[in-house]
């Protein structure tokens, strides 16, 4: 049997960030853990980050190109250098649930498996854990991180991070694979 303590934090959002880092950086320290991944739109999240976690076990992952805008990049050309000259690896890539049912989902007014799976997961655990999910399977579909190895995510709701997780990452074909193995802190609010 083993004990864990999960923070839970009063409402979503960006003042929780520090925190966030703060306790994904205890638990990366436990030495069990492979990489640490990091969602991060604009960059700011991830440059926080840099301050917490050695820049070889970490990898970012931003919104894919066009996300709000046709064509427009969310990730701060700043930020981006930051991360680069660090070694940090970035990861803009299309959301894997969402992708391109939203697309029909926006065209002719339905649902589809996709995102039932992200509702599913919004709605019960809140945002920045469906997106724990999200981009730990990113990760392992483009090699960045081992479907046999246990990784630290960290996402939020909007801005900022509110969520970390343990998660045993799958590939995108083996999705049913993957383990949320311990929540480390989430809102409690969603």
């Amino acid at each position: 049997m083993q004990e864990r303590k999960i923070v839970y934090f009063d409402s979503p959002g960006k003042q929780n960030t520090e925190n966030v880092l703060m306790l994904a950086k205890k638990r990366f320290d436990e030495g069990d853990i492979g990489k640490v991944v990091v969602a991060s739109a604009t960059g700011e999240t991830a440059v926080k980050a840099l301050n917490f976690f050695p820049a070889d076990r970490m990898v970012v992952v931003t919104y894919h190109a066009g996300f709000d805008e046709p064509g427009a990049i969310e990730l701060k050309e700043e930020n981006r250098k930051i991360l680069e000259e660090r070694g940090i690896k970035i990861l803009m890539a299309s959301h894997i649930l969402s992708g391109i049912e939203r697309s029909l989902s926006s065209r002719f007014s339905g649902i589809y498996p996709v995102e039932i799976i992200a509702e599913t997961l919004r709605s019960l655990f809140g945002h920045g854990l469906k997106t724990c999910v999200e981009i730990s399977v990113m990760c392992c579909d483009a090699g960045l991180v081992s479907p046999f190895e246990d990784i630290i995510a960290i996402a939020g709701t909007g801005d900022g991070a509110d969520t970390a997780c343990v998660i045993r990452p799958a590939n995108m074909n083996r999705f049913f694979s993957l383990k949320i193995k311990e929540i480390i802190c989430i809102p409690k609010r969603r």
